[in-house]
């Protein structure tokens, strides 16, 4: 259980402000596990950092940008067991760190090299899906079978507030109440679906009412407080596994960077909104929430920052030292014979 703070509209919080707002805690998390959280989020902070910089020297292609929802991805990704399976959208590319995926493989995903394409088997993740909402059904289809095997695994899938404006998701939930499929359904709310804001998308007061039409409960996260996402995913996976079905949970968040690097968000977003909430972005939050809890020092996080950038270094060092992808792989397992024209080309 954790000790949740008071907020409005029954957002789930934890972490406080170190002034008027004290902080929380969830039980079970020791200090190991805290750094173990801080790490997680260091990593994928330093990846999407570097990422940016390798698109902008022309070493990867179009990028989605995850800044800022560091929180989402290492919370609920860490409540997870061993067995649970991930389905990620491209907004989590790189969930697959935090389960021992080498930076190689998902930047050579970003640059199209074969070498991305990695054994969901081996990491228990999917394939990062593009196509909005597509994936929703995929996460379902698979705990519904993990339930009907008799066994304990649990799916995690990721979706943005513009999924759920998509008939894959409304399928995909709807399915998963009726089968009880141990499943979450983690919408990353970040109030923009590229250009078009929440309140040109949706009538509904809150993301999270949605679950009701569905038999489901809604929950409603702070998703900059990695300490509340954890708690929320936890909860809601042992729900699934006393075979009681699938949650929502609704992370909100802002997006404080384009939705893509070939995004120019300055033609919509609020300037002053975004300055706000990068001063109080998820990763600084948690750090001084652990510093004023005595458990990470200057040392603690100088070490997770070099350590981060050094498998970032090695990394893309590794993606380009591969050879040239062989054009035949793009055919192998299009054709039995290739049409003629293929092979003039």
């Amino acid at each position: 259980m954790a000790q949740v703070l008071p907020a409005e509209h029954d957002v789930r919080r934890i972490i406080g402000d170190g002034d008027g707002v004290a902080d929380g805690e969830v039980e079970g998390l020791d200090d190991a596990a805290l750094l173990d959280l801080y790490r997680a989020m260091v990593l994928l902070r330093t990846y999407d950092e570097r990422s940016v910089v390798y698109h902008s020297q022309g070493r990867v292609g179009t990028y989605a940008i995850f800044w800022g929802h560091e929180a989402i991805q290492a919370g609920s990704a860490l409540a997870l067991a061993d067995e649970d399976w991930i389905f990620p959208s491209y907004r989590e590319s790189a969930i697959g760190l935090l389960r021992g995926m080498t930076p190689e493989t998902v930047l050579s995903w970003w640059r199209g090299h074969p070498a991305g394409w990695w054994n969901p088997r081996e990491f228990r993740i999917a394939s990062i899906t593009v196509p909005i909402a597509t994936h929703v059904p995929h996460a379902v289809g698979y705990a519904w079978g993990a339930r009907l095997k008799g066994e304990s695994a649990c799916a995690l899938v990721y979706f943005g507030d513009g999924a759920t404006s998509e008939g894959a998701f409304h399928e995909g939930a709807n399915f998963a109440a009726v089968m009880r499929a141990p499943v979450v359904l983690l919408c990353n709310n970040n109030q923009w679906a590229i250009s078009t804001p929440l309140s040109a998308q949706t009538r509904a007061e809150f993301l999270a009412d949605k679950a009701a039409g569905y038999g489901m409960p809604g929950v409603r996260v702070d998703g900059g407080d990695v300490l509340a996402v954890y708690q929320a995913t936890s909860e809601a996976l042992a729900r699934a596994r006393a075979g009681h079905g699938p949650t929502f949970v609704e992370a909100l968040t802002y997006r404080c960077a384009p939705h893509v690097t070939a995004d120019d968000p300055t033609a919509y977003w609020d300037a002053q909104r975004v300055e706000r909430e990068r001063e109080n972005e998820c990763l600084g939050r948690y750090d001084r929430y652990l510093r004023r809890l005595g458990v990470l020092s200057d040392e603690l996080a100088e070490d997770a920052r070099d350590d981060a950038l050094e498998r970032m270094k090695s990394g893309i060092a590794a993606a380009e030292a591969l050879p040239p992808p062989d054009p035949e792989v793009v055919f192998a397992s299009a054709y039995v014979d290739p049409p003629p024209t293929l092979r003039e080309g």
